[in-house]
């Protein structure tokens, strides 16, 4: 991403009026009423690939609960899940208790304020090292996400694929040349972020008149914000068939945790077979594990995307027979069923995890 020296001086004058328009125009959001290091850094996490309304709440809960870098070192894995429940990508909060309990051993529990230290800790790349050391520390690092990139290929209408690391580090490079320093660093790139989040919309979305730098705009003066930024096409996911089955037994039903490695790894789930299963084949495989189906709800069917699978999900709602003394005693071993955990469903909500993918098909509480 070469810069002309033309639209370097043009980016040297961005950081005056989108100073102003952040401090006049910035949202109220938790974790910069008081962007200690901690919070930061658990803020910057939970909002990777989610957006900034659903995480409120979360953020606030997970303060409460876990308030410090010691908490979260010494939370058991059920209570770390259960916080982190429907946010998604799970892998992000197990790499923070990681780097929890690295920081406790390494640095007294507190990160470090140098961005190459930080870039050692589990879950923290370029960006979140970017917005840890300056929002919190003054550190003079850009944070470079995809609402930033849009912003910098708008304003220097640039066609290079923002997918590619050499292109975000090019981002980079032309963001140092140009940030303020102290704590000024942190409001700077708080503002590209909040730029593209609200103003440098995606496609036909963006407000180019409400936008602070839109007399700066090279993409805008040659009629290519709709344009950019380019991608190179991503694979398409691929889809997966799976039927979910919601086992009920008195006021109990089903749950099973999932492998400790893979997708969704560790995390409780209703019991799911690949493929869509007609009712006789579920049938067979309940009475072959030893269980007398007594009545049958076929479910609405749905798809959960995740990053790069989809599911295209079918599901039976089945009550069986039994009683909590009549299961069979060996049920659990059988090789056609998973170990099954009967709860009840108010406990889900108190105790266990199960990701999204499965929402569609928990009983109501009431």
């Amino acid at each position: 991403m070469p810069i002309s020296s033309e639209k370097q001086k043009v980016l040297e004058k961005i950081p005056a009026p989108l100073l102003r328009w952040f401090h006049g125009q910035a949202r109220q959001l938790p974790w910069r009423e008081d962007p200690t290091p901690y919070r930061v850094w658990i803020s910057e996490i939970m909002l990777q690939q989610t957006r900034v309304a659903a995480v409120m709440p979360y953020f606030s809960r997970f303060m409460t609960a876990l308030p410090d870098t010691a908490a979260l070192a010494s939370a058991d894995e059920d209570t770390l899940l259960k916080l982190w429940e429907g946010l998604g990508y799970y892998s992000r909060v197990r790499n923070l208790q990681k780097a929890a309990r690295i920081l406790i051993r390494q640095y007294d529990g507190k990160l470090p304020p140098d961005f190459e230290a930080l870039l050692t800790l589990p879950g923290i790349g370029r960006y979140t090292a970017g917005a840890i050391s300056s929002i919190a520390y003054g550190q003079k690092h850009p944070a470079v996400d995809g609402n930033v990139l849009r912003v910098i290929m708008r304003l220097t209408d640039c066609a290079d694929d923002v997918l590619k690391d050499t292109t975000k580090r090019a981002v980079e490079n032309a963001l140092l040349s140009i940030m303020p320093e102290g704590r000024q660093a942190g409001a700077f790139n708080q503002a590209l972020m909040e730029l593209g989040a609200l103003i440098c919309l995606p496609r036909k979305s963006a407000s180019c008149p409400d936008c602070p730098l839109q007399d700066l705009c090279f993409a805008r003066a040659a009629g290519h914000v709709e344009q950019l930024p380019a991608k190179k096409p991503t694979k398409a996911r691929r889809v997966e068939k799976r039927t979910v089955l919601l086992l009920c037994r008195n006021t109990s039903i089903a749950i099973d945790q999932r492998p400790p490695q893979g997708l969704l790894a560790g995390l409780w789930e209703l019991p799911n077979y690949g493929g869509h299963l007609t009712k006789k084949a579920v049938l067979s495989l309940l009475t072959e594990a030893g269980l007398q189906p007594a009545s049958w709800k076929k479910l609405p069917p749905a798809r959960h995307i995740f990053s790069h699978i989809e599911w295209d999900l079918i599901g039976w709602r089945v009550e069986l027979r039994e009683s909590v003394r009549e299961l069979p005693a060996n049920y659990n071993q059988n090789p056609l069923l998973p170990p099954l955990h009967w709860i009840e469903p108010t406990d889900l909500k108190r105790a266990y995890s199960i990701p999204s993918a499965f929402q569609y098909y928990l009983p109501d509480e009431n």
